[in-house]
C-alpha cells in the first residue's frame, strides 16, 4: 500500500522517484516493517519513525522542517496501518473471537503519501506543532481515545497559545484518532477553559467510516486513519476550496503489547500541523 500511495502521489506531482531527498515513513507493525519492506528496494535515503497513530503529522512536521531548513528541497512523507496485523500485535489475534468493547477502535487498512517541496502551488504548511508525552493513567488497550485526548488537549492548547490563536482561525481542527470517546472528552477539555472548538470541529476515526452503517464501535483508528483522511478527502478539498485553513493534530498511543500485558499505562501524544492554501 505504501509504494502504491507513493507511486500516485509521484505521478500527481510529476516527479520522478530520483527527485526525492528523503523518505520519512513509519507504521504499526513490528520494527516498522511496513515501511522498510516498502522503501528498501527505492534507493533513497529513509528515516523510519514511529508515533503510533500520530505517524502522519511526525512525518509531515520532520520533512517541512527539513525542507525549511535547507537541509533538502523535495521530501516524502508516508504511513499506513492494516486491520488484521494491529489487532494481533495490540490486543487480539482475529480469531480469538473476543468482544469487543463499546470504546473500542477498528483500525484503518489504508496508506497515505504527501510530496513536500520548496517551492509550488500548495497547500502550504504554515506551523508545526510538537507535543510532549503525556500520559493520563488509563490502561485499557480498547479505550484509545480516552488515553489519547490528553495528549490532544495539550499539543492543540500549546498551538493555540504559542500563536496568539483561537479556534477560530482556523475552517477545520481536526484530531485522529480519537473516535466518538476521545472527540467527546476533547471537547469537554477545552469546554472546561470556556473555548467550544465543537463547531469547527472533527475527527479522522470519525469522518473515515459510518458509525450508524458500519460496525465500527467507537470509529476508525491506526496511521493510515489520518493519513488516508488527510490525503484522500482533506487536501482535495482544500484545492476545490472547500477550507483555506485546517489543522491536522493526529494522535498516537505509545504502548506495546508488552506494556499492557504488565499492567503499564499508555502514554500519549500529538503533533499539530496547520495546513493553508495561502502562501
Amino acid at each position: 500500500m505504501q509504494k502504491m500511495a507513493l507511486q500516485k502521489a509521484l505521478e500527481k506531482a510529476n516527479l520522478p522517484p530520483t527527485a526525492l531527498e528523503f523518505i520519512f515513513a513509519g507504521d504499526l507493525l513490528n520494527q516498522c516493517i511496513g515501511s522498510t519492506f516498502s522503501m528498501r528496494d527505492m534507493g533513497i535515503p529513509f528515516f523510519g519513525l514511529f508515533g503510533a497513530c500520530s505517524t502522519m503529522a511526525e512525518s509531515l512536521a520532520l520533512a517541512s522542517m527539513a525542507i525549511d531548513g535547507g537541509f533538502a528541497d523535495t521530501a516524502a512523507a508516508i504511513t499506513s496501518s492494516h486491520f488484521c496485523t494491529a489487532e494481533r500485535q495490540f490486543r487480539f489475534p482475529l480469531e480469538y473471537g473476543g468482544q469487543r468493547t463499546p470504546t473500542a477502535q477498528w483500525t484503518v487498512t489504508g496508506s497515505g503519501a504527501v510530496i513536500l517541496t520548496a517551492e509550488g502551488p500548495g497547500p502550504y504548511v504554515k506551523h508545526i506543532t510538537c507535543g510532549k508525552i503525556v500520559d493520563a493513567g488509563i490502561k485499557d488497550a480498547n479505550n484509545m481515545g480516552a488515553a489519547m485526548a490528553p495528549a490532544a488537549y495539550s499539543t492543540i492548547s500549546a498551538h493555540f497559545n504559542d500563536l496568539a490563536l483561537r479556534p477560530s482561525d482556523y475552517d477545520l481542527i481536526v484530531t485522529g484518532d480519537l473516535g466518538a470517546m476521545g472527540a467527546e472528552i476533547l471537547v469537554d477539555f477545552f469546554k472546561n477553559d470556556g473555548v467550544d472548538i465543537s463547531h469547527n470541529y472533527n475527527d479522522c476515526g470519525l469522518m473515515i467510516f459510518s458509525r450508524q452503517e458500519q460496525d465500527v464501535h467507537a470509529g476508525g483508528s491506526g496511521c493510515g486513519c489520518s493519513a488516508s483522511v488527510l490525503c484522500g478527502h482533506l487536501l482535495n478539498g482544500m484545492r476545490d476550496g472547500r477550507w483555506k485553513k485546517i489543522l491536522f493534530a493526529p494522535t498516537g498511543a505509545l504502548l506495546s503489547p508488552t506494556s499492557t500485558q504488565q499492567g503499564e499505562s499508555i502514554p500519549s501524544i500529538c503533533c499539530a500541523i496547520a495546513i493553508s492554501t495561502q502562501k
